[in-house]
């Protein structure tokens, strides 16, 4: 059954919110986003561009024997309208000059999915889909995408079909999903998914304000997460979140997670940033500071502009560094793909709410070198 028109559609009035932020550094973080930037712009190359723009979708680079594999599920294209929702699937093998059109994901097209490797298994989970009437369904659907085999299977559905959702693997072996939007509102659930026993637990929930649109990753047994969506009463409904929370994972009872409130990021509040867990940090990649529903235009009436800015953070540390950016601002991500010792960058909306084809990847090394 359709879901009655979603709030996340509904109409405000127009009005105007100035985010005055200086992209001042946290303690024992860099001067700003270009400070390290710029000084290391060639870090970040150009790969092939994807056989059609495509935002928000979901992302996974995965090891093969061949090499490196990177992905790209569902997601939405140029039109920037509901019919533009697809399920469409790429994948682009980094000894090949171009990207390769797969076997569509099963299911109807969507957004705001998760894509997670667990033992070279890909797992493409959530988003919701867009009737003609705008009215929005969360989705619990968990594929999964077997690249040596090439092949589609179910695993079991999410119990509370979440959609722009944070989402990390904890210690190899488990899917985490924090937060994000459940039909008509935020959740503040958090869910766990074995693929071993192809079964899922309800976690602890986060106590800070629910969330959509936020970005999170895991790192060791630290969940971090920043911002995202709020909603609140009165107009406008849907207002930017500023808070960043780490969650420790109990080892024994991976379950129990103790969360509490960590040191503000430099720079402007996030929405829809790529995430990535890389070398005891975690990354956010890009974003905006204005929510918006999906066709990059605010939930304000305003056009919201990408950042070109890579943030990291040590949560063992509490320590924020500004690293190397990409050469472009992007907007519009679910997470980063990281296989090969290679961070990869794929689609997402560029400044004007132009939907992308780019891809760009960045070494390890060139990444976090610049940390010295």
């Amino acid at each position: 059954m359709i879901a009655a028109p979603s709030a996340r559609n509904w109409a405000t009035p127009l009005w105007v919110t100035l985010f005055i932020f200086g992209l001042e550094a946290c303690t024992n973080s860099d001067d700003g986003p270009q400070s390290r930037g710029s000084e290391f712009a060639q870090a970040w190359q150009a790969g092939p561009s994807l056989p059609h723009p495509i935002t928000n979708n979901a992302v996974a680079a995965v090891d093969t024997p061949d090499g490196v594999a990177v992905f790209s599920f569902l997601g939405l294209d140029s039109t920037k309208v509901w019919n533009g929702v697809t399920n469409a699937a790429f994948r682009w093998d980094t000894s090949e000059d171009s990207w390769q059109t797969m076997e569509p994901v099963p299911g109807p097209g969507r957004l705001a999915s998760t894509a997670q490797v667990v033992n070279g298994l890909i797992y493409v989970i959530g988003g919701y889909t867009v009737a003609e009437d705008g009215s929005e369904e969360s989705v619990p659907d968990v594929n999964v995408y077997d690249p040596a085999t090439d092949s589609w299977s179910r695993a079991a559905d999410m119990p509370l079909p979440t959609d722009d959702a944070a989402a990390g693997v904890w210690h190899g072996n488990r899917i985490v999903v924090v937060s994000g939007w459940h039909e008509t509102g935020n959740v503040p659930v958090v869910q766990m998914f074995d693929p071993q026993s192809d079964s899922w637990r309800t976690a602890t929930p986060i106590p800070g304000p629910p969330v959509f649109g936020h970005t999170g990753a895991v790192v060791g047994d630290h969940i971090a997460y920043v911002d995202g969506t709020a909603v609140v009463e009165g107009q406008p409904r849907f207002v930017i979140e500023e808070s960043s929370w780490v969650g420790t994972v109990n080892a024994l009872e991976p379950s129990t997670i103790a969360w509490f409130p960590v040191s503000p990021h430099p720079g402007p509040p996030l929405y829809r940033a790529a995430a990535a867990s890389l070398g005891g940090y975690a990354l956010f990649i890009g974003g905006t500071n204005n929510p918006y529903n999906y066709s990059g235009i605010g939930y304000d009436g305003i056009a919201a502009d990408p950042l070109r800015q890579v943030l990291a953070y040590a949560p063992g540390l509490d320590r924020w560094r500004w690293l190397p950016a990409p050469p472009v601002a992007t907007m519009d991500h679910r997470n980063a793909g990281i296989a090969g010792g290679r961070v990869f960058l794929v689609g997402g909306m560029l400044d004007g709410q132009v939907v992308s084809n780019q891809v760009w990847y960045v070494s390890v090394t060139d990444l976090l070198g610049s940390l010295d």
